[in-house]
Order: C-alpha cells, then sequence, then structure tokens
C-alpha cells in the first residue's frame, strides 16, 4: 500500500489531556482575537470568510473508515483529541467503541462541577458507547 495515501496510525489517534483542552482553548482565544481584528478592519466592507465544515466521513455515529487505519486496543473506549479540522477549535472530544463506531462529546463540565477528566464521567462515557 502506498504509503501516501494512508495515515500514520501515531499520528492519528492521542489521547485527550488536560493539555489537549488548553491548546484547544488557546486556538479559541486565537481565533477570537483573529475576528475581533478581521472585524475592525473591515467594519466597513462586506467581507465574508471561508467557513470550515465538518468531514462527512468523521460524522458521530459513523463507523472510522480504515483510511485511519486500526486502532489501537488500549485506546479503545478512551477519549481522543478530534482529528477532524472541523473541531480543532471547538471544545470537544472523541471516543471510538469497539466497533469503530465515532462518538463525540463535549469538554465542558457537565452539570457545572464534572469535568472531562472525572472519573464518574469517564465511567458514564464508557456506559453509553457499550454496544
Amino acid at each position: 500500500m502506498d504509503p501516501l495515501f494512508c495515515p500514520s496510525e501515531t499520528n492519528s489517534f492521542r489521547r485527550f489531556t488536560p493539555e489537549s483542552l488548553a491548546a484547544i482553548e488557546e486556538r479559541i482565544a486565537k481565533k477570537k482575537r483573529q475576528q475581533a481584528k478581521v472585524n475592525r478592519e473591515n467594519k466597513d466592507q462586506g467581507v465574508e470568510e471561508d467557513k470550515l465544515t465538518p468531514q462527512l466521513d468523521l460524522k458521530t455515529c459513523k463507523k472510522l473508515p480504515s483510511l485511519y487505519g486500526d486502532i489501537p486496543v488500549e485506546l479503545i473506549g478512551e477519549p481522543l483529541e478530534d482529528f477532524d479540522p472541523y473541531y480543532s477549535d471547538h471544545k470537544t472530544f472523541m471516543v471510538i467503541n469497539k466497533r469503530r463506531t465515532i462518538f463525540r462529546f463535549t469538554a465542558t463540565p457537565a452539570l457545572c462541577i464534572v469535568g472531562p477528566f472525572n472519573p464518574v464521567r469517564k465511567a458514564a462515557i464508557k456506559i453509553l458507547i457499550h454496544s
């Protein structure tokens, strides 16, 4: 198989960590600053920006395409960084079950107290994605 058409498995699947969440928050703040700057510059002009859309093959409740390779066994059912560019500045993470089905969850605190790394929330996610 040609290596140009198959993404590296080690680059595709990364655990969702507090550092990942901090990086997402940094990208969101950077995007807001850029948007404010563009709005000030183009206040009088009717300039439209290109909107990024989610990839259709990485939609929630769809199977992970084989193009992304096999998911390592230790990462099945674990929170992963989202590799869809659309979600790079959204506080979300993805979880893939044994059947390679994609689930997305928000990284904001549930019930305003239970963060994404709370053991109770992790257990609830494992129950939700179980086939």
